[in-house]
């Protein structure tokens, strides 16, 4: 059996990545370890049609908010949330390092073809690279069509 002693969760906050996260709460809650949730952000932030080089003084803040939001549901489950600024693929196999996970868990955006020539994958390159074992979790079709319905539904008003 494979010990499990941490959990970590790297998340870009989409539907992707909270189908993980209940997978790594649920695998937390049964092995009984902590669980690290991460979000590694890019030092340049799209606005309007270009790259602003200075992350806005807000923009930390709104992130950390956001990963507060994440929540375990279940008190039991130990979660150290960490925010950290760089490149995603190299943040991720360095937390993953220095805090001895034993898992990364993680959603995959599931692109295909040309989409995942252009953007790459950093679920991909994480799995290449770990240090640990690295569950992949992909969102089932049936949630994908619905996400993409919500979407048309919203763009239309």
């Amino acid at each position: 059996m494979l010990p499990i002693r941490k959990i970590l969760h790297p998340t870009d906050f989409s539907p992707h990545s909270q189908h993980a996260w209940r997978l790594a709460c649920a695998l937390a809650r049964d092995y009984s370890v902590p669980l690290v949730l991460l979000h590694v952000h890019s030092p340049f932030v799209a606005y309007g049609d270009g790259l602003v080089a200075t992350v806005p003084p807000d923009y930390t803040e709104e992130l950390r908010a956001r990963l507060r939001q994440i929540d375990p549901h279940d008190p039991r489950i130990v979660v150290e949330r960490r925010l950290i600024e760089g490149d995603p693929v190299l943040e991720i196999l360095r937390i993953a390092r220095e805090s001895k996970c034993d898992l990364i868990v993680m959603g995959t955006h599931g692109r295909t073809g040309f989409g995942r020539l252009l953007m790459g994958s950093v679920a991909e390159e994480v799995l290449r690279k770990a240090p640990c074992p690295v569950l992949t979790v992909k969102v089932p079709a049936k949630v994908v069509a619905e996400m993409v319905a919500d979407e048309a539904v919203i763009a239309s008003h």
